[in-house]
């Protein structure tokens, strides 16, 4: 758990704590195991774990992830936004044919460009934002027939 090194009287200690369970405490002292009581409980700090939304792909089609969409919308060809941002710029128009890694458009986020590709080919079916517009992680950017 922890160790130490102590200097006590000129003397030198390796201390290891192993376990800390409310006033008795398991040390090890320079290879030899003792248990010693406090005399007051000891509040161990907790180290707070972050629990983040498990990433989603654009390209998933199960309907219970679309978060824009609307529910009677097909969700398969929808391209996402991967975080939020603002459009800088669009590289394709509604009608046009698209191939595997071709750039539909530009997202700027925290000060960043990132080309939003396709991964998919077909024809784009609708682009749901405009140039300038904000837009929130998970919301539907293209739709690819």
């Amino acid at each position: 758990m922890k160790q130490y090194k102590l200097k006590i009287n000129g003397n030198d200690y390796d201390v290891h704590v192993n376990n800390v369970d409310g006033n008795i405490v398991d040390v090890e002292i320079n290879g030899s195991p003792y248990k010693v009581e406090i005399d007051r409980e000891i509040k161990q700090s907790k180290t707070p774990t972050l629990v983040r939304p498990e990433a989603v792909p654009s390209t998933d089609s199960h309907p219970s992830v679309a978060k824009t969409v609307s529910p009677g919308m097909a969700t398969s060809g929808a391209i996402k936004s991967p975080l939020p941002g603002v459009i800088l710029s669009l590289a394709v128009r509604e009608g046009d044919i698209v191939k595997v890694g071709q750039r539909l458009l530009v997202l700027e986020a925290m000060k960043m460009e990132n080309n939003i590709d396709s991964d998919k080919e077909g024809k784009i079916a609708s682009i749901k934002v405009r140039q300038g517009d904000s837009v929130m992680e998970g919301d539907v950017l293209v739709v690819i027939e």
